[in-house]
C-alpha cells in the first residue's frame, strides 16, 4: 500500500482554514484601493509591535531590506565592520554589505548553531584593538571600526543575548537581531530575571515574512522593530524613499514599502501565531522523545535560557545525502539550512576565508537535516518521519 506523501511544510492546509477571512482582506483592499500604506499596514504596526514587546514597529517589503535599513538607521556607515555568523542565510550578511558595511564572521555554538558570546570575546581579543581615547574597537582584518552585531535567532531560537548585549556595551556597538526565523522566540535574561521577546533585546531587530516563515505572508514582507524612536522614524523614511512627508526627502532612500494586502494578511494571521508555535514546540519535543534513543542522530538542544519556535526542526546525520535520499524515497519532505557556509561561497571570496576557518560551522552544516516541521503536523507523520530516519542512519 502506498503512503501518502508527507510534506517539509504545509502552506496549503492553514491557508484554507483562513479562506473567509483572507478572502475578506483582499476584498476590503480592492474596495478601498488603498494598496500601499494606510490603515491595514498601521494597524499590523501596532499589533505586531506589540506582540514583540516594542514600542515601534516598522513594516517593509522583505527581511533583506529590515537587516539593510536597521544597520543605516542605526547609524551603520560606508566601511564599518559588522559582526556576524557565517551559518545563516545569505540575506543577513546582504543586509550588512549592502549598508555599506563589512561582515565578519564569528564560529559558533557547537549545540545551540548560533552567534558564541565566548567565540566573540576570544575573536575580539586575539582580532581586534581598542583606542581608549576614541573609545572604537577596529578590526585588525579589515584595519575598519566594529560598529555592530548581528546574532542571527537560527531556526526559531534566540542567541545567548545577555553576553553579546554586555560585549556591546562595553565596545559602543549596536546590536541587530536577525529575527527573521524566530517569531514569537523568547530569551530569558538572567541579568533582568525576566523573559525578552525576539526583537526587543538589541537596539533592533529585522523579521521576515516569506511565506514559509512561522508568520508568513503570501508574497513578500518584513519589518523592524525597536524601542528607539529615531531608529524607527529612519527607517520609515528609508522604506519610501526618503520621505517626511510627500515630495519632501529628507534623506535618499529606497522603495522598501509593504503592501497593505500583505499587512492584512499579516494581520490575521498574527492572532493564531502563539497557537502554531505552541504546536510545532509539540511536535519538537515528540520528534526529540522519538528520536533520542538513535546513537547516531543528533537532536536539536534547547538551552535552558530559550523558548524555540521551531520555525526548524534539524537533526545532525552521518551520511546525509544518503540519509536525504531515503527519506526522499519514502515520499519525506527534507530542507539543508544550510549546505555551504557564508565564508565559502563565491558571492564572498572577497572576504578572503578559506576551508577550515570556522570548524564548527562547517562540520555541522555537512551534517544539519530539516524535517517536516508545521503546525498541523501529526504524530503518525512524525512517527513515520523518525522511523524512516531511524532505519536510513542505520539504528
Amino acid at each position: 500500500m502506498q503512503q501518502n506523501p508527507i510534506p517539509f511544510l504545509d502552506l496549503v492546509t492553514p491557508h484554507i482554514e483562513l479562506e473567509q477571512q483572507l478572502t475578506a482582506v483582499f476584498q476590503k483592499v480592492l474596495t478601498s484601493a488603498r494598496f500601499i500604506g494606510g490603515p491595514m499596514v498601521e494597524q499590523f504596526e501596532k499589533h505586531f509591535a506589540d506582540f514583540c514587546t516594542v514600542k515601534h514597529c516598522c513594516a517593509l517589503n522583505s527581511g533583506t531590506d529590515a537587516v539593510r535599513f536597521a544597520l543605516i538607521a542605526a547609524g551603520i556607515r560606508q566601511g564599518d565592520v559588522a559582526f556576524t555568523v557565517p551559518n545563516t542565510f545569505i540575506a543577513t550578511v546582504e543586509g550588512i554589505s549592502q549598508a555599506g558595511a563589512i561582515a565578519e564572521f564569528i564560529e559558533i555554538n557547537e549545540q545551540t548553531f548560533s552567534l558564541d558570546p565566548e567565540n566573540l570575546e576570544k575573536h575580539i581579543a586575539r582580532h581586534c584593538t581598542y583606542d581608549a581615547k576614541s573609545k572604537t574597537l577596529f578590526s585588525k582584518r579589515w584595519q575598519r571600526p566594529v560598529r555592530a552585531i548581528v546574532p542571527v535567532h537560527l531556526y526559531g531560537q534566540t542567541a545567548d543575548m545577555d553576553p553579546i548585549m554586555e560585549i556591546a556595551r562595553r565596545y559602543d556597538l549596536v546590536v541587530v537581531e536577525d529575527a527573521c526565523q524566530a517569531h514569537g522566540a523568547r530569551y530569558f535574561s538572567k541579568k533582568e530575571n525576566r523573559w525578552r521577546v525576539a526583537g526587543s533585546i538589541g537596539d533592533a531587530a529585522a523579521f521576515s515574512f516569506y511565506p514559509g516563515k512561522n508568520l508568513g505572508a503570501m508574497g513578500e514582507g518584513g519589518a523592524v522593530t525597536t524601542n528607539d524612536a529615531l531608529i524607527d522614524r529612519t527607517v520609515r523614511m528609508l522604506r519610501d524613499h526618503g520621505q517626511v512627508e510627500k515630495y519632501l526627502h529628507e534623506i535618499e532612500g529606497y522603495n522598501g514599502r509593504l503592501d497593505a494586502l500583505q499587512a492584512g494578511i499579516l494581520d490575521v494571521k498574527l492572532a493564531r501565531l502563539s497557537d502554531g508555535n505552541a504546536k510545532r514546540r509539540t511536535c519538537a519535543h515528540y520528534y526529540t522523545e522519538r528520536l533520542s534513543s538513535s546513537k547516531k542522530i543528533v537532536c536539536f538542544r534547547e538551552p535552558s535560557w530559550a523558548e524555540c519556535v521551531f520555525h526548524l526542526y534539524i537533526v545532525r546525520v552521518p551520511n546525509r545525502r544518503e540519509v536525504q535520499r531515503s527519506l526522499d524515497n519514502e515520499k519525506i519532505g527534507t530542507g539543508l539550512h544550510y549546505p555551504t557556509p557564508l565564508h565559502l561561497q563565491k558571492a564572498y571570496v572577497h572576504l578572503h576565508y578559506r576551508s577550515g576557518d570556522f570548524p564548527v560551522t562547517e562540520k555541522t552544516s555537512a551534517e544539519i537535516l530539516s524535517l517536516p516541521m508545521f503546525p498541523g503536523l501529526t504524530k503518525e507523520q512524525q512517527d513515520r518521519v523518525a522511523a524512516t530516519l531511524v532505519a536510513a542512519v542505520g539504528g
